[in-house]
């Protein structure tokens, strides 16, 4: 594991959260930080935090991401953050759209500028296959975000704080997974899905974590780190979790597609295959093409997408993959 962490101040935005909980297990076994600061709203879910992982090494701040003043104080003397805080759900961003904006969006500028203040050295984000071509209000917040988090290295400065993204897809294990919805419906021998047709990419939460971590370390500020990971047809995650139990179609819901990309058209052309990645470089006068001059340039034909991937997860793979007991008495 990397040693980018050793003896460093890490404060992970939206820390209480899925990937926040397992970067916080792993970097305390493995990464020997100073301290973690854990920066999130929800006082319960630090507290369960707090007794959970019971080191001395964890500094809880209750705060928002839109509260700048809070940020400000949360990052004195932090060389590095993660930014893992965001409204998530699509449902709720359609239905919410100004608070998705706050959070997603003005929160993402104020991490950006407490950052610089506070001359953290690394700072990246975690973003989502949805800012592609996005169709959901969701997917555009975090669109702009990684728009926003690319730029702040114009604003801190050749020898200032480096800002990165990574972006990638559905996260198994998560508290926004579909598997604890396709396991609670078990119950009542009918599962539901919008689309048979449906495919996503699939990435495990350490495997998100070991990601971030990796990317902390290559880094050079700019940069939108985009793993080489699997899809997989939602109908054969029903088949893998529910094999017994009926299959009910319901629609494609508002702002959700079929298929999704992790790059863009427009991005192909300043993207590199590093071997167990791509990364989109930045379109900016400051950026040194000799970061990653030993990247390999994409054809204009190439697409990434959870459709057209060229690995794809077997019923039997994804079972391995979440973790999970087919449900097959519950289903019978």
């Amino acid at each position: 594991m990397s040693s980018i962490f050793s003896d460093k101040i890490v404060l992970v935005t939206g820390g209480t959260g899925s990937f926040g909980t397992k970067f916080i297990e792993v970097a305390l076994k493995e990464c020997n930080p100073r301290a973690i600061r854990i920066y999130s709203r929800d006082e319960m879910k630090q507290h369960s935090m707090a007794q959970t992982f019971k080191d001395e090494r964890l500094r809880f701040f209750i705060g928002d991401v839109r509260d700048k003043d809070r940020l400000q104080r949360a990052m004195k003397s932090v060389d590095i953050v993660i930014h893992a805080a965001a409204l998530k759900q699509v449902p709720a961003c359609e239905y919410n759209p100004f608070e998705a904006v706050q959070t997603n969006i003005l929160g993402a500028k104020n991490v950006i500028e407490a950052a610089i203040d506070n001359g953290v050295k690394r700072v990246i984000a975690l973003s989502t296959d949805k800012a592609v071509n996005p169709v959901n209000l969701y997917g555009a917040t975090k669109l702009v975000a990684e728009k926003l988090f690319v730029q702040g290295n114009s604003y801190s400065g050749a020898h200032g704080t480096m800002f990165s993204c990574v972006r990638y897809g559905n996260v198994v294990g998560s508290r926004g997974s579909v598997i604890p919805l396709f396991l609670e419906q078990c119950k009542t021998n009918v599962v539901t899905v919008t689309d048979k047709r449906m495919t996503r990419f699939w990435i495990t939460l350490g495997q998100g974590v070991e990601f971030v971590i990796r990317c902390l370390d290559l880094m050079h500020g700019g940069e939108i780190f985009v793993p080489k990971i699997p899809s997989m047809r939602m109908v054969d995650l029903v088949q893998a979790i529910a094999p017994k139990c009926q299959v009910q179609v319901t629609g494609i819901r508002p702002g959700e597609k079929i298929h999704e990309s992790l790059l863009a058209d427009g991005e192909i052309r300043h993207t590199v295959d590093v071997g167990e990645m791509f990364v989109v470089e930045p379109q900016f006068p400051w950026w040194g093409k000799e970061n990653w001059k030993n990247g390999l340039p994409l054809s204009e034909e190439f697409s990434y997408t959870s459709d057209g991937n060229n690995r794809s997860l077997s019923v039997t793979e994804l079972r391995q993959l979440a973790g999970i007991a087919v449900a097959e008495e519950a289903c019978a």
